[in-house]
């Protein structure tokens, strides 16, 4: 079996400061319990500019235009300390204001769902003719816009508002008259997925120089559902996707596992490159309305700016060995099984030392791990703590339990191993993933030769089961080696010669 590669990634961000005032789930809780809430009032005062989101350190980082470690030298909180960037570029992608964003929306609707303001559509169309990923065919499909009175009119009816600038410019239609899975809000939730979802596509073809026709599957493991009354979260994302970038020789389909998304989907898409079943799978995700603001009440009260104000996205390419890019093991992956407990030390166990100990390799073996990269600027506040550093301090206990560290050594173990968390609390957005466009450059251009990649997931939220979930994978510096999956090796030759030998002295006694 030959190897897969991981050989390019898009990262992208969408400030949308209005989504999280009316679809972010703890606002929208907050407004039909507590509608004269002190919270409520107090948002639109601790609303970033799309200014300030540029500049955020975290979100340049996600983007590539500095790396991981440069976090370390910038005091917390990041958000008081903003850095002299000002280009929503990057190198794996960019990020995106909310008013292109609608834009998007509206041109990934192929049903008519989404209604904008005639002023509002021309706003956008004339911004949208300047990005260098939107065709003049999208943005012939946003059109002339309609009424505001139309709008306000569908609005009435139910119908999910669209806004910007604190302004009504549009609306989201329910799909069907009764059907709760295609009511507006789902309808709003589901879109919002697929067009962040197509930027970041977007954004790995166009970075990365790829041939579009050369992709044949996409994978999609969000977190939203796409389905009607008869087959609730039936999908299918992927190929809708894969549609709207026009990868016209791609099929697909979806992977939902939570948080740990990401990486089962990563294991299935290098096991389907190996496998010779596809050659070059893109696994990609767009981002989540429910999340925004989801820390906003902590945040508020510490007086610190609402910092889950972007909906997140990536892309990621991974194809057949071409003797440079970095290896995905396949064969050494981690998984939290049923039996294995869900206790932290069984978690870690699971999910980081056995893969290890399959390969005979210890702790300090891998030169970084990618966990959850949640950035602390947003969950310390909240009484979360730093999420990566706590399970760098898990995996560095357990190297001291099987006697690959001292105990002393824990702490440049937690640095030298570990990451500082930059990306948006999306759910499946900081499993893992964020590090891959790092990953390649490090394991290629970089002295790293190992890296694992963990990913971990919450079963129980869906009330099916109390289960645990996670998956990790580990990425190499590829030897730069292709195998040759036509040829035969001595053994399997041997094998051959004497089975042919067998046979013709069997021919040759009957006669």
């Amino acid at each position: 079996m030959s190897k897969a590669v991981l050989k390019s990634a898009g990262y992208v961000l969408v400030h949308v400061p209005e989504f999280v005032k009316h679809t972010g789930t703890t606002q929208t809780v907050e407004r039909a319990k507590n509608p004269d809430s002190d919270y409520l009032e107090a948002l639109d005062s601790h609303l970033r500019p799309f200014e300030e989101v540029v500049k955020y350190a975290p979100n340049q980082v996600y983007i590539g235009n500095m790396v991981p470690e440069d976090l370390r030298s910038i005091e917390m909180p990041w958000c008081n300390n903003l850095t002299d960037i000002n280009d929503r570029f990057g190198k794996f992608g960019e990020i995106m204001p909310e008013d292109e964003f609608i834009g998007l929306i509206k041109i990934s609707d192929v049903f008519d769902l989404v209604k904008i303001e005639k002023s509002f559509a021309s706003s956008v169309k004339e911004k949208l003719s300047n990005h260098p990923m939107i065709s003049e065919e999208e943005i012939c499909a946003i059109g002339d816009g309609d009424e505001i009175s139309e709008i306000e009119s569908l609005i009435s009816e139910g119908n999910e508002p669209l806004y910007f600038d604190k302004k009504i410019v549009g609306c989201v239609k329910k799909a069907h008259d009764i059907d709760v899975n295609l009511n507006s809000h789902v309808m709003l939730e589901n879109l919002v997925a697929k067009a962040s979802g197509v930027l970041a596509f977007k954004n790995l073809v166009k970075k990365n120089n790829i041939d579009i026709a050369s992709i044949d599957y996409v994978i999609e493991c969000s977190e939203e559902a796409c389905g009607d009354m008869n087959q609730r979260g039936g999908g299918n994302f992927a190929k809708s996707l894969a549609e709207s970038v026009n990868a016209v020789n791609a099929t697909g389909s979806d992977i939902r596992a939570f948080c740990a998304a990401p990486i089962h989907s990563l294991i299935n898409a290098a096991s389907l490159v190996a496998s010779g079943t596809y050659k070059n799978v893109v696994v990609v995700a767009g981002g989540a309305t429910a999340k925004l603001g989801m820390n906003g009440k902590d945040h508020v009260k510490k007086d610190l700016p609402i910092l889950e104000d972007t909906l997140g996205g990536f892309a990621v390419l991974i194809s057949e060995n071409d003797g440079f890019s970095p290896i995905i093991r396949n064969d050494l992956v981690g998984c939290h099984t049923v039996g294995a407990g869900s206790s932290p030390q069984a978690v870690i166990t699971s999910l980081i030392i056995a893969p290890l100990e399959k390969n005979n390799l210890k702790v300090t073996d891998v030169d970084k791990y990618s966990v959850e990269m949640q950035n602390p600027d947003i969950t310390k506040p909240a009484g979360a703590g730093d999420v990566p550093e706590s399970n760098y301090k898990m995996i560095g206990a357990m190297g001291v339990k099987r006697g690959d560290i001292d105990r002393k050594e824990l702490p440049a173990f937690v640095k030298k191993h570990g990451l500082p968390g930059w990306a948006p609390t999306q759910g499946h957005i900081p499993s893992g993933v964020p590090y891959l466009g790092f990953a390649i450059d490090d394991l290629t251009k970089g002295s790293y030769n190992r890296t694992m990649i963990v990913g971990k997931g919450s079963l129980f939220l869906g009330r099916m089961t109390n289960q645990f979930d996670g998956a990790s994978i580990i990425i190499e510096r590829n030897p730069g080696e292709i195998e040759d999956n036509n040829a035969v090796n001595d053994a399997s030759a041997k094998k051959l010669i004497a089975k042919l030998m067998k046979n013709l002295a069997e021919e040759l006694l009957a006669e």
